[in-house]
Formats: C-alpha cells, sequence, structure tokens
C-alpha cells in the first residue's frame, strides 16, 4: 500500500489545482459563509469491489450493487500518530433508518489486516453507502451509528452531492490538465484544442481567450473555475436516481446569473448545502468534514476543504461512495454521420454526450469491431482523447481486406457490465477509381459548375486539384457527400472550353487518381419572363442567367433574389425595387435585362393574368380534451393552437378570382418545413364561388409542422401569396405539479418537457428558470407560485403564455 507521504501530498496538490469550489464569497444578501476550496490533501482509501467472479479497484465502479463484495482499507504511514476508526454505514432512503448491524467499524492501527480493514456485503435494499474516518475517541461508534440512524435522510442527501461534486471535479481536473500540457507543449495549438477539450468534458469555454496573445491564452483559459464545469446529462441522472427528482434547477441549466454575484456554479451551491447539513450534526464531541474523492488506480484520495481538528470537537471526515443502483452505461453517440477514414494513425472516432469516459476509469476496454462486406472481423482498442474529441484507434495497421468502406461498432466495459456505443462507418483508400456522375457535357466556362464523384472512400480524400490543358494544378473546393461520393465545385468562371482533368489524391497515397473531363462554352440565352399583373415578383428562365445584374420592365426595375438550376435551364427570380407593380394583364411590353458585363438584351413579353389571391375571413380553435391522469395547460389568445385541438379558417376569395372544388389550399411553416395540402378530399369545402372553409387537425399533420404556419391558395401551376394563419403549439404532459417549502419551490414532474422553453412564476415570466435544449429528464424544478399558477414559456410559441395551475 502507499503511504501516506509526501510523494502522496504533493500529486494530490497538484490534483488540488483543479479544485472547484475555488475561494468564493456568497453575496451578503444570503447571508452564505465563504466555501473554502478543496485544495487540503487527506488521507487515501484502498477499495476493492468482487462482483460474482469479477474484482475491480473503486475507480472503475460508476456504481455498487446489492451482493458486492467490499474491501475496504485505510491507507496511512507507519507512522500515523492518531488513531483513525474506519467506519461504513448502509443506507436505505431518506425516510427509512438502517438497522444497527448495516453500521461497521475498523480499527486502522491494528496489525492485522482484518481487524484494521472492512470486509463488507451490499445488503439487500441498501440503496446508499457512506464510510468515515473517526478520530479514537471513547463511545465514538455509539455516537456516530446513533446519528447516521437518527437522521438518514442528511447523509443520503450527503452522499449524493458529494458523488456529483466529485464527478464534476474529475471533468474540471481533465480540462486544466489538459490545457496545462498543451501550454507546455504547443501554446500555439491551444486556439484549435480548447473547444475540443470544452466540448467533450462539458465545460464553459471563455471564446475570448483565445483571440489573446498565445502566452495568455491558457491562463485566460483556467480563470474564473467556478463557472467552468457545465451539467452533465450522465451524473446528472444519476441524482435524479437517488432523489427521485433534480436536486437543483442550476443542475440542470449550467451556470446562470445570481443577485449580481456572478456565474452561480452548481458545486459552489452543493458545498453551501454540505456545510449546512453537517452543521446540523455539530455537537461539542465531532465536527464533520466533507470529501471530495479523487479516484486513483487501487482506490481514492480524499480532499478536504477546512483542516482536520484532533482536539474537541475533533473532525469527522465522510467519504461518499457510488450509489447502490443498476448502472447507467454513458449515453454515448457518435459526432455526425460522415464516415471516418482510418488510412492513418490515431484515427479519431468522434463522439459526444458522455464527458465521464474522458474523466474517470468508468469506460474501460473500449474496442472497435469491425466487419467486411465478405464477413472478416477484427477489433481494435480505443483510447479516449478528450482534446481530439473522441476515441482514437491505437492498433496496428488494417488487415488487407479492409479496404473501401467497412461498418464498425463501438463498445466496452462500464464498470462490471458492457455497453454498447455507437456504430461507424470506416474508410480506407482502395484502387477502384473514381467516376462522374451524371453528364459531363454540363461542365460549362463562364461560372463555377458542380460536379460529382464516385469513389470508395471519399472520407480519406486528402486533396482535390483541377489542370485545365497544359496550366497549373489549382485547388477544387469539394465535401463528402454521403458515403461514396464527392460534391465538387468547379471553378471554370474565367477559363476557356477544351481538355481538362481533375486530380483526386488519397490520405497516404503517393500518386492521385486523374479523371479526364472536358469543358464546354455555352452562350448566354433568355427564354422568356413571366410577369403577373399586380406583382412585383416575375421569373427568367433561360441559361447562365448567374450574370444578370438587373430587368426593366417599362420603369419597372427587378433585381435578382434568387437563382435555380433545373437542368440545363437556370430559373431566376427578380423582384421589384420600390412600389411599383406590374401593369395590367395582356398589356405588351419589353424587358429589358443589363447582365453584369455592362451588355444589354431586349426580351419582349405580355403581361400575364393577376395570380389569384386569398384572404383570412375567420378562424375558430377548438381545444382537445383535457387529459385523464394530468394537469390541463390554459392558452392565452386566439392564435395558439394545441397539438391536440383543431382549427377552422375561413378564407375569402380576392377580386377577380372565383373558388372552385379543384382548388386547394397549402399550409406550411414560417421557418424550414414540409408543407401540406388541403383539398376537397381532406378538409376542404366550397361554401360559393367567393369563401371557403378549411379544417385543420394537427394530429394528421407532417411531425415537421409546427410553429408559426402561413396559407396560400393553389391553382393548377399558380400559387397566391403567403399568408400568416396561426401559431401551432405542441404541448408537454404535464402529470403533477409539487410544491414543498417556499425556498424549495416546486417540481413540474411528466413527458415532453424540453417542448418548454421557460418557466415562470408571474405572466411576465421575470427571473423565470430556463430549460436547457434537448431535455430528456421527467421533471422540473420550478420557482414558487404567487398566485396559484405557473406559467410557461412554449418554444413552439416564445410569443405566448400558457398557465398551468399548481394546485
Amino acid at each position: 500500500m502507499t503511504p501516506w507521504s509526501i510523494d502522496r501530498m504533493m500529486r494530490t496538490a497538484r490534483s488540488a489545482l483543479g479544485a472547484l469550489a475555488y475561494a468564493m464569497l456568497a453575496p451578503a444578501s444570503l447571508g452564505a459563509a465563504e466555501p473554502a476550496p478543496f485544495e487540503l490533501p487527506g488521507p487515501a482509501l484502498d477499495i476493492l469491489v468482487m462482483r460474482g467472479d469479477q474484482s475491480l479497484p473503486i475507480a472503475q465502479v460508476p456504481s455498487l450493487s446489492e451482493g458486492d463484495r467490499l474491501s475496504i482499507e485505510a491507507d496511512l504511514p507507519a507512522d500515523q500518530g492518531a488513531r483513525f476508526i474506519l467506519v461504513s454505514a448502509f443506507l436505505r432512503g431518506a425516510t427509512n433508518p438502517p438497522p444497527r448491524d448495516w453500521v461497521r467499524f475498523a480499527e486502522t492501527w491494528k496489525k492485522k489486516d482484518k481487524d484494521k480493514a472492512l470486509v463488507l456485503t451490499v445488503p439487500k435494499g441498501a440503496r446508499q453507502m457512506v464510510l468515515f474516518l473517526v478520530p479514537d475517541t471513547g463511545g465514538a461508534e455509539g455516537v456516530l451509528s446513533d446519528v447516521v440512524r437518527g437522521k438518514p435522510g442528511e447523509f443520503v442527501r450527503a452522499t449524493q452531492d458529494l458523488n456529483q461534486a466529485s464527478l464534476d471535479r474529475s471533468r474540471l481536473d481533465a480540462f486544466m490538465a489538459a490545457i496545462k500540457a498543451q501550454e507546455n507543449s504547443h501554446p500555439e495549438y491551444l486556439r484549435s484544442v480548447a473547444p475540443t477539450l470544452a466540448r467533450s468534458l462539458a465545460m464553459k469555454l471563455n471564446e475570448d481567450c483565445l483571440s489573446k496573445v498565445v502566452e495568455m491564452q491558457a491562463a485566460c483559459l483556467l480563470d474564473n473555475r467556478e463557472a467552468l464545469v457545465l451539467a452533465d446529462v450522465h451524473s446528472s441522472s444519476i441524482a435524479e436516481t437517488l432523489t427521485g427528482a433534480p436536486t437543483d434547477l442550476a443542475l440542470q441549466l449550467a451556470a446562470t446569473r445570481e443577485a449580481g454575484y456572478g456565474f452561480y456554479s452548481p458545486y459552489i451551491g452543493v458545498v453551501r448545502d454540505i456545510a449546512k447539513i453537517f452543521g446540523a450534526f455539530s455537537s461539542p464531541q465531532f465536527d464533520y468534514l466533507p470529501t471530495l474523492s479523487v479516484r486513483e488506480p487501487e482506490g481514492m484520495a480524499l480532499l478536504l476543504n477546512a483542516a482536520p481538528s484532533f482536539q474537541k470537537p475533533k473532525s469527522v471526515m465522510v467519504v461518499a461512495m457510488p450509489a447502490i443502483e443498476a448502472d447507467s452505461p454513458p449515453r454515448l453517440r457518435r459526432s455526425g454521420d460522415a464516415p471516418v477514414c482510418a488510412a492513418r494513425a490515431g484515427t479519431v472516432l468522434p463522439v459526444e454526450g458522455a464527458p465521464l469516459i474522458f474523466s474517470t476509469s468508468y469506460a474501460r476496454e473500449v474496442k472497435l469491431a469491425l466487419k467486411t462486406a465478405s464477413g472478416e472481423t477484427i477489433e481494435l482498442p480505443l483510447e479516449a482523447r478528450a482534446d481530439r474529441g473522441g476515441y482514437v484507434l491505437t492498433g496496428g495497421d488494417l488487415p488487407p481486406a479492409f479496404k473501401g468502406t467497412v461498418e464498425g461498432h463501438l463498445y466496452g466495459r462500464w464498470g462490471f457490465d458492457r455497453f454498447e456505443g455507437p456504430d461507424f462507418t470506416l474508410q480506407m483508400p482502395d484502387a477502384g477509381g473514381w467516376a462522374v456522375e451524371g453528364d459531363t457535357a454540363a461542365l460549362v466556362v463562364g461560372r463555377d459548375n458542380g460536379l460529382v464523384l464516385k469513389g470508395g472512400a471519399p472520407a480519406c480524400v486528402e486533396s482535390v486539384m483541377m489542370r485545365q490543358g497544359d496550366g497549373a494544378l489549382r485547388p477544387v473546393e469539394w465535401k463528402v457527400q454521403g458515403r461514396d461520393a464527392l460534391a465538387l465545385t468547379v471553378p471554370l468562371a474565367d477559363r476557356k472550353p477544351g481538355a481538362m482533368r481533375i486530380e483526386v489524391k488519397y490520405q497516404g497515397v503517393a500518386q492521385p487518381a486523374a479523371i479526364a473531363l472536358r469543358s464546354y462554352a455555352q452562350a448566354s440565352r433568355l427564354d422568356g419572363l413571366l410577369l403577373h399583373a399586380g406583382d412585383k415578383a416575375a421569373l427568367l428562365s433561360g441559361q447562365r442567367l448567374d450574370q444578370v445584374d438587373s430587368v426593366d420592365v417599362n420603369g419597372l426595375l427587378l433585381r435578382p433574389d434568387g437563382l435555380v438550376r433545373d437542368g440545363e435551364v437556370d430559373r431566376l427570380r427578380l423582384v421589384a425595387q420600390g412600389d411599383g407593380v406590374a401593369a395590367d394583364a395582356g398589356s405588351e411590353a419589353m424587358a429589358r435585362v443589363k447582365l453584369r458585363d455592362g451588355r444589354s438584351v431586349n426580351l419582349a413579353l405580355t403581361v400575364a393574368a393577376a395570380r389569384p389571391q386569398i384572404g383570412l375571413l375567420s378562424k375558430d380553435i377548438s381545444l382537445g380534451a383535457p387529459p385523464a391522469n394530468g394537469k390541463a395547460l390554459a392558452l392565452g389568445g386566439d392564435n395558439l393552437l394545441p397539438d391536440n385541438g383543431q382549427l377552422v379558417f375561413s378564407v375569402r376569395a380576392g377580386e377577380g378570382t372565383k373558388l372552385s372544388a379543384s382548388d386547394a389550399i397549402e399550409v406550411a411553416p414560417v421557418a424550414d418545413g414540409a408543407p401540406i395540402r388541403l383539398t376537397a378530399a381532406n378538409g376542404l369545402r366550397l361554401e360559393s364561388a367567393k369563401v371557403m372553409v378549411a379544417t385543420l387537425n394537427p394530429r394528421a399533420m407532417a411531425p415537421s409542422l409546427f410553429g408559426p404556419l402561413r396559407f396560400r391558395l393553389l391553382r393548377g401551376g399558380e400559387a397566391s401569396d403567403w399568408q400568416p394563419l396561426v401559431t401551432l403549439a405542441r404541448l408537454p404532459q404535464i402529470e403533477a405539479v409539487a410544491c414543498e417549502a417556499k425556498a424549495d419551490g416546486c417540481t413540474i414532474t411528466g413527458r415532453d418537457l424540453f417542448l418548454i422553453d421557460a418557466v415562470g412564476a408571474t405572466p411576465m415570466l421575470d427571473q423565470a428558470a430556463q430549460v436547457a435544449h434537448g431535455y430528456t429528464g421527467s421533471a422540473l424544478k420550478a420557482p414558487t407560485p404567487r398566485d396559484g399558477k405557473l406559467y410557461l414559456r412554449l418554444r413552439d410559441a416564445p410569443d405566448s403564455v400558457v398557465t398551468l395551475p399548481a394546485a
């Protein structure tokens, strides 16, 4: 065993540079004391966990299980002057005191291992475990046993908070160690490495630091440590399991402002709460000191935030053990869907969503299983690298059969159990070459051209170059498209027609693959200009319309507003400048088309008939039935349509427009999203040639249809202008609202809580609690209501307020 010596103290002190509770004064209005940093090295504990025929050090065990066997021994120097009693206590919840035999003692100064170590089996029904190092005092065992059994809920909360704080601390230690290592070796790379580290470890990155001179970047990044650690989905889920609900809204919402004090750290909140809890146990005989656990290969080192006292009241060091629960594997997912090139050593498999894989030893024996199309398999070891944003392949070169595209699956051990990670598509350069997809005659000089190449390993492409005739090589912009294609932008704006070739170079392959092509000349061509009477927009069709600067139709000046290429035909949308509109239908006009090179081309046209137009006449929103087991939300205003309701609206035809049964109304979100079409077959009814009534049922619509909606009339190939209709809001399913003491606020439980943007106690939503994007929990902390109601702002309707009864 390693003695508690100067060497341990130096190593622990270095680790303590990343202490989460960096000295920080609480606001005077809160009356909180200064939470001291956890920077004092304490003793260590050697802990071994045995489950079945397997044994692991505590550093590799994320949670304990009923029936686990534990060996716990204090790692103290041979000349230790003060005698400590090592105490273990199992807990079974806040309201259920443990049996007396769940509290065990060992005298650490004894000569025999069986006397100075604890050998325990996790009993059935236990949910938490806590350890104590108690100075040897007559009757200490009985006092401590009575305290634990008298107020078990306080120790349940203490173990939860200290576990959470230790996990947060591990991420901060990893972040700071990586920043310092980079500073010592290659400080010039911090600008690119720091954002990757922050994403991997869920840290708050000060972007302004990266604009400073190289010598100042590391110190700036490590400043204000109490605001660096953000909430981690996995460790937050551990806290939820322990308590049944999130312990603090700050853990979900990362860092927020608090009373002009600066950034509020969830960890600092833990320190304050622990101080209050242990303050209740103070006695003339004992004081209780919380400790942070720093995982080491054979056990855990302890960090203290106050020097222990060996005079009355003597200090009792409190150590939190992992929760007793089913293991919760990391919620690991890959970053992006693009294939990964494995042509070079140190290939990175980008992952996100589980920062604890980078800061703890919980995940081990992580491998990537690869399988070719022919069925050959291989397993490669992986190493977690926060500074590179994922797992790095550490095995040797792949066998020859692994060329082109292969599928891989990441897996490993999480504590004692196997966990399954994401799947990856890996690619290796092959000899298959590249082929052009589509018609090569579409390469036209005078503009940039899109070109798609098909090949075996696009993710491994290092560069794409173009050579025309005997000219010099020029770089070509490219990006990977799908699993087997490259999308190129070939620069031919200033080139002449003739022979050319594209050279594609793979990583690690000296000779590029060459594709012979030819570019062609194409004269500008104007096919026609479509302009409707009364309109302020027109559509020009032809070729090389990217050269059009403006169009003048009898004084109506139109400028480009978006070019679409449909095969060999360009379609250019034009929008009028100023307040002018097109002339009457049937009138003849001459359009003067001005090109960017200064030339002008005349184009005759006939103004087309006005497009059909409609306007919203009235609308009625029917609310859905209230939930059978849950809370009904009260919607305000007449423009909010719940996803369980129904909208009936009527439209009136504009001047010169007559409606018919063959017309359709298209409804679409204002933002991007697939529209739906209402016809006589699905909710559209004709009252007269001037009025039409439509029924909109959200349950029958596409999932992408939400938020502000708009509508327009469709008739043949023509469409009216878009007009606002209603805001479609998806509602969360609220099951219950439980309010405790005023200072503790309320807890909202239910499903789809990610649809809520903020929760407040007033309709103005001042000082409202923000809900994190992508929140997947089933419970939210909310402020105490002032009038028996809570007020929600939904993500789909940020301008409306929804009322939730709190009673």
